[in-house]
C-alpha cells in the first residue's frame, strides 16, 4: 500500500528562492472530497503530464496519508478539469535541502500570494532541520490542505486573518 508521510509549512520571505531548482506549472482539479479526508483529484503538470490521484488519511494527525496516484492521458485530465467542481493552480520548485524530498508551491488565482513548503519523509519520526524560511507548521491542519483550498480559497478568508498570516 502506498503511503506519503509529509509536513507542511508556511512559507516567510523568499530565502528559499536560493535553493530552489526547477519550477512545475500544475493544474489539480479535485473530483471528489469527503469530510474525513478522501480526495480524488486530477493533475495537470504543464501540457505533457497528468495523474489522477486518490488520497484518504492514514492516522490521526494528518502525517501520514494512503496515496494512490495513476498516469493518465492528458487529453482525459483536461476533460476532468472541465468537470472538476473545485480547481486551484500553483507553481511547484523543487528545493534542495537535507532531510526529505522538499517541494514549495506558490498559490496563484484566488489562493494568492500563498507560500507552502511540503517536505515528504521517509519515516514519521524521522529528524527534521527546519530551513529559517519555514514558519507555521500547518500538518494535519485540513484548512490548509490543497483540496480544501481549491474549494475554500484564501481570497474567502476574513481579512484580518490574512493580515496576521502576512496573507495580504
Amino acid at each position: 500500500m502506498a503511503l506519503e508521510i509529509e509536513r507542511r509549512f508556511l512559507v516567510v520571505g523568499d530565502a528559499w528562492r536560493a535553493h530552489a531548482g526547477h519550477e512545475q506549472h500544475l493544474r489539480q482539479g479535485y473530483l471528489a472530497a469527503s469530510a474525513d479526508g478522501v480526495t480524488v483529484r486530477m493533475r495537470l503538470r504543464g501540457v505533457d503530464q497528468a495523474w489522477l490521484t486518490l488520497k484518504a488519511a492514514a492516522d490521526r494527525q494528518g502525517l501520514i496519508r494512503h496515496e494512490f496516484e495513476y498516469e493518465i492521458p492528458v487529453a482525459d485530465a483536461e476533460a476532468l478539469w472541465a468537470l472538476a467542481p473545485h480547481r486551484l493552480e500553483k507553481t511547484r520548485y523543487s528545493i534542495d535541502w537535507p532531510g526529505g524530498d522538499w517541494v514549495v508551491d506558490c498559490f496563484s488565482g484566488a489562493n494568492a500570494p500563498l507560500v507552502l513548503a511540503e517536505v515528504e519523509l521517509a519515516t514519521a519520526d524521522a529528524a527534521l532541520q527546519l530551513p529559517s524560511w519555514c514558519g507555521l507548521e500547518l500538518t494535519g491542519e485540513s484548512r490548509w490542505s490543497n483540496a480544501v483550498l481549491a474549494a475554500e480559497s484564501l481570497e474567502g478568508w476574513p481579512l484580518t486573518e490574512r493580515q496576521a498570516l502576512g496573507l495580504v
